[in-house]
């Protein structure tokens, strides 16, 4: 029996176009055949045990939006090519992990993205289930299939040549045995970042020369983190999908303004029609905070629900905009006389190192009730004079005596 698929034209322009990159050979071709009869995508990921952060979102919820019109979908877990380590992005090779580290890693990524996808509408498969069964003439001829000077091409690789850094001969094989998933489960499709561009363009190739098979690829786009700059944990400007809804509001209140309308459009599923209306106010002068704002409840909302989403404004209007104390503050046991940074280690223990003497050198620490912002990560404590601690703009501490106890 044939699969329900929706064939309403809009709604899948609407897919091929909101939050998408690039599709090859065209989106005219894909949108033609989704239309009349289902396909078989697949998204791939490496369980490496990652912190999942919006920024990952993107490429999920558009796997997930292919599952909700109908179509096959899988999740590919890469079970055998993480063993080699996807050199995309990266200057050095990636460590080893064994079979208990991916499956663990694997446990912890299903559970946060778990937040974006119907698992109940989408198929779970594993690559190392054909991966690690080939044979020595299996791995020739898929060798066989292309140049070294071919997969040298590759942007990082290109960059260690120049820096004289070594290029393993297991990192030239990804690419390969990226591409031969997509044989080995003769898919239509591939979604991925615009990162994996050559790989998922290497996959395409083996396609034809394996199954005379047409294959699609569709890239997402990379959202940058909440400053403009690339997302990334030593900034501290990513939002994780598991951050609680006071600090994901937050955050999201921190956004650089001319994020907004990229926000909007890959991360919600607030209609175009107002997000353009949305993106001409902002051209025309209106003050971004209420549409900030706006972006933060819904997000908030997404991950959360309406009333949390409700709680984390309040908590914002409070302690952000009219800086007042929450009503419950979090205890916390310090010694008296401690470094402010190990004071605040002891606290924000989600923040790093790196991230907490940056906050204290640009005076983003707070204590009270003497109201102080000092920029020595040395200064020393004084519980007698500050028992209430402040880290960025929204967490707030009780700090109490170790010895009061």
């Amino acid at each position: 029996m044939s699969q329900l698929i929706t064939t309403d034209k809009t709604k899948i322009n609407e897919v091929l176009t909101r939050g998408v990159e690039q599709i090859l050979p065209s989106k005219e071709s894909l949108l033609k055949l989704m239309t009349q009869r289902p396909i078989r995508l697949y998204l791939g990921i490496d369980p490496t045990g990652s912190l999942l952060t919006l920024g990952h979102s993107v490429v999920l919820r558009k796997l997930n939006q292919f599952a909700q019109l109908g179509h096959e979908v899988i999740l590919l877990i890469g079970s055998g090519t993480v063993k080699i380590g996807d050199p995309t992005g990266r200057d050095s090779t990636r460590p080893e992990l064994t079979d208990e580290q991916i499956e663990a890693n694997f446990r912890n990524w299903k559970e946060q993205a778990n937040k974006v996808l119907d698992f109940d509408k989408i198929q779970i498969r594993y690559n190392g289930d054909w991966l690690d069964k080939m044979r020595l003439p299996d791995f020739i001829k898929l060798m066989a299939k292309t140049t070294v000077g071919q997969l040298l091409e590759r942007d990082m690789f290109v960059n260690r040549m120049k820096k004289n850094q070594p290029i393993f001969t297991h990192e030239l094989m990804y690419p390969l045995l990226q591409g031969y998933d997509s044989v080995a489960m003769n898919v239509d499709l591939e979604i991925g970042g615009t990162d994996q561009t050559f790989n998922m363009l290497m996959g395409r190739h083996l396609q034809k020369i394996y199954n005379q098979k047409e294959k699609w690829v569709l890239t997402t786009p990379i959202i940058n983190g909440l400053d403009g700059r690339k997302m990334s944990k030593s900034y501290g400007n990513f939002i994780a999908l598991t951050e609680n809804h006071l600090d994901m509001y937050g955050k999201l209140m921190r956004l650089d303004d001319n994020q907004i309308i990229d926000y909007f459009t890959l991360l919600t599923d607030v209609p175009m029609a107002e997000i353009k209306k949305i993106e001409t106010a902002i051209k025309n002068g209106t003050n971004p905070m209420e549409f900030k704002k706006k972006l933060a409840f819904t997000i908030t909302q997404m991950y959360h629900n309406q009333k949390l989403a409700q709680e984390a404004a309040e908590h914002f209007k409070k302690t952000v905009q009219q800086k007042q104390a929450p009503k419950t503050l979090i205890e916390v046991e310090v010694k008296d006389n401690q470094r402010l940074l190990d004071v605040c280690r002891a606290c924000a223990n989600y923040l790093s190192s790196a991230e907490i003497k940056r906050l204290i050198k640009q005076k983003g620490v707070t204590l009270y009730p003497q109201e102080i912002r000092p920029d020595d990560i040395n200064f020393k404590v004084n519980l007698d004079l500050n028992h209430t601690l402040k880290v960025g703009k929204r967490r707030w501490y009780r700090l109490v005596k170790k010895d009061e106890r």
